[in-house]
């Protein structure tokens, strides 16, 4: 549960992506501001898929301030604009789970920004975690686009 509602919430002793913000794990990150961070993921389920979310750890949307709420929004919009530029991929996919039962696995609010495949959609199958030589090299070609001001 988190502090906000009964969501029901994956039960981990770390939080991955805190530990990706401070440095102490390696995760490729295209860029960041006061309040959000936009990632790379290492399960790209589209072309490319980023992970937008708050530098403050936040279980759920439910547990966002206001400010913060604004930032990701307008960070989600600045990642699909970045992968519309450097990809030119004719649609993007936004989505974000919150709680075990909607397949959260993070306890860390994030929405995810992804281009579709070729055929379409994103790949919702499993998935291999790319090294992190790949997901910097998306992170090179997204930065530039990438306009969080």
């Amino acid at each position: 549960m988190t502090e906000q509602s009964a969501l029901d919430m994956p039960d981990t002793a770390a939080c991955a992506f805190c530990d990706y913000l401070a440095g102490r794990r390696p995760f490729t990150i295209a860029a960041r501001t006061e309040h959000i961070a936009v990632l790379v993921t290492r399960e790209q389920r589209g072309l490319p898929h980023l992970l937008v979310i708050p530098i403050a750890h936040r279980p759920s949307i439910l547990d966002l301030s206001d400010t913060e709420l604004a930032a990701l929004a307008r960070g989600v919009k600045a990642a699909a604009h970045a992968i519309t530029t450097a990809y030119a991929r004719p649609g993007i996919a936004v989505w974000q789970n919150n709680g075990t039962p909607a397949h959260q696995t993070i306890p860390h609010t994030h929405f995810h920004v992804a281009g579709t495949l070729p055929e379409g959609g994103t790949n919702w199958g499993a998935v291999p975690e790319e090294p992190l030589e790949l997901t910097d090299q998306i992170a090179r070609v997204i930065t530039p686009h990438l306009h969080l001001g």
